[in-house]
């Protein structure tokens, strides 16, 4: 029988690789908890409008990020004025966090192969 993952390390890697949706995600919550909206409007903005995420990607991966541990829901509320009671807030977890580290350690891999191969 294997044995449960103990380490932080072991937890995140049993989640690689992440795809571009997740990582997209992960990436927005890293500065602070976002709402859903919040989230989809921050892709929105990093990216340049390249990645747009409707309701169905976006809620389908969050509940399934929910379900791996990569984020959780924080116990406590972001203070903003206006802020519809009904919205879910997300933070990124421990593991979520060293995933998407692995995560974005290979892709600066691949960003320096594709550099010593001139093809950026």
């Amino acid at each position: 029988m294997p044995r449960p993952p103990d380490t932080l390390d072991d937890r995140a890697r049993m989640t690689l690789p992440l795809s571009p949706v997740v990582m997209h995600i992960l990436l927005s919550l890293v500065d602070r908890p976002r709402h859903g909206l919040g989230i989809a409007d921050h892709i929105d903005e990093f990216t340049n409008h390249r990645v747009s995420l409707g309701p169905g990607t976006l809620y389908t991966a969050l509940k399934r990020l929910l379900d791996v541990g990569l984020i959780a829901e924080p116990g406590d509320r972001p203070a903003e004025d206006g802020d519809d009671p009904r919205r879910r807030y997300y933070t990124i977890t421990p593991v979520g966090r060293r995933a998407l580290e692995l995560e974005t350690r290979e892709l600066a891999n691949v960003i320096r192969v594709a550099r010593a191969k001139r093809v950026l």
